[in-house]
């Protein structure tokens, strides 16, 4: 699972195979520093993203998931 830090997030995206078929899905998950440093705080629970798209290959797929956790953790600054 690759994982980018920006500033004190912590962005967790994935490739997953998808059950029953040749395609893939992308999958992000972003979390915060909490109070505790043994645990991070999960302010976006893993969820499948580009659920749209059919993503034929792991590489593809992971290149879509870091694209919409940019847009994700650009959402999340915003509000």
């Amino acid at each position: 699972m690759p994982i980018k830090c920006i500033d004190d997030y912590e962005i967790d995206y994935t490739a997953e195979p998808l059950e029953g078929c040749d395609a893939w899905g992308a999958y992000v998950a972003i979390f915060t520093p909490s109070d505790n440093p043994m645990h991070m705080n999960n302010i976006y629970p893993k969820r499948r993203v580009a659920a749209d798209r059919v993503l034929a290959s792991e590489a593809i797929a992971e290149q879509e998931a870091e694209k919409a956790a940019m847009a994700i953790l650009e959402q999340l600054r915003a509000s």
